[in-house]
């Protein structure tokens, strides 16, 4: 993809993953146009404080939020690719404002839908969870909910038309709502708190995640939603890793929580097929050219990616490395 030609829209883009985005976007790929579309106006200012929005400079920055359909509207009007981050996250908020959930998380995917195929826009990549695989809270719903517009969207746009596709991947290290901040914190008293020793999940790297977002922008068809090949790191490593010298208080397991995570169920493996790098869950619709990913290698019987079943672990050393480099 000749990226300076491209415009590009990244709703969600003062979040950690937009504002990451962009710092590798203009350090390695100089597009046309960037827009960062959010709604909070002292995050967009102090976001152009690093990447300012002169004549000369590729950014913009446009208020908005995506449950507006006519803000957004207006802000595709000339976008080529628009990057899909803007969610409610936070599983207890989600849990307790379920209708704000439903708002922005559901409606707010719908509407991105409707405005990118009416505007012309060619590409939409929009970010998914691991929670959104079997969910058990609103948060997790909401986002398979989304998932499955966005791989719809296709037979919306028809042959020609904007397409559509879902990065899926698990947690980012250091992110807002990550638990190595709450390690870090709880460790200034001596004593971290931790749900299950059971526990497992999937770990990637703000870096890894965007450059993953990247590629498969670059490689998508339109309708695949695609899963990293990631490693997968117990949560008592964790506390080796950042709290080594702390007592552990066990709180148990927290409503909408679970043991482990699944990046690709049993049942989506039966229509997945796999490359070095990550796995691609194709549709099961008529649009879908059964050539795409011809190269990639189908999974066996029974196959089901999980945390917990995984074949790639960090080491308390290799979490301690990422947890720097955060």
């Amino acid at each position: 993809m000749n990226w300076s030609e491209t415009a590009i829209l990244i709703t969600g883009g003062t979040g950690s993953f937009g504002k990451k985005l962009t710092e590798i976007m203009l350090r390695d790929h100089r597009p046309k146009k960037l827009i960062i579309f959010s709604r909070d106006e002292l995050k967009q200012h102090e976001m152009r404080q690093l990447y300012g929005d002169g004549v000369d400079s590729p950014m913009r920055y446009f208020i908005g939020d995506v449950r507006d359909r006519e803000r957004l509207y207006r802000a595709f009007h000339g976008v080529d690719i628009v990057v899909h981050a803007a969610a409610l996250k936070q599983v207890p908020a989600c849990e307790y404002n379920p209708f704000e959930a439903v708002q922005t998380n559901i409606i707010g995917a719908k509407n991105v839908i409707d405005a990118a195929i009416d505007q012309g826009v060619k590409k939409v990549m929009a970010i998914i969870t691991d929670k959104a695989v079997n969910p058990i809270n609103l948060y997790g719903a909401t986002k398979l909910c989304a998932e499955k517009l966005f791989v719809h969207g296709n037979s919306y746009s028809g042959e020609g038309g904007t397409r559509f596709s879902c990065a899926r991947y698990g947690n980012v290290v250091g992110s807002r709502g990550s638990v190595i901040p709450l390690f870090m914190l709880q460790r200034r008293n001596g004593t971290v708190s931790v749900t299950d020793p059971r526990m497992t999940r999937f770990w990637i790297t703000l870096e890894q995640g965007v450059k993953f977002v990247i590629w498969c922008i670059d490689q998508m068809h339109g309708g695949e939603v695609f899963a990293p090949k990631i490693p997968s790191m117990n949560i008592m490593d964790l506390v080796k890793a950042v709290a080594p010298e702390c007592k552990v208080e066990y709180v148990g397991i927290r409503p909408g929580e679970k043991l482990h995570e699944v990046l690709v169920s049993e049942d989506e493996a039966r229509h997945s097929v796999e490359t070095e790098e990550m796995y691609i869950i194709q549709p099961k619709h008529p649009w879908w050219g059964r050539e795409n990913w011809r190269g990639a290698k189908p999974l066996p019987e029974g196959f089901r990616y999980g945390s917990d079943t995984n074949t790639t672990w960090l080491s308390v050393e290799e979490l301690q490395r990422l947890i720097e480099c955060a």
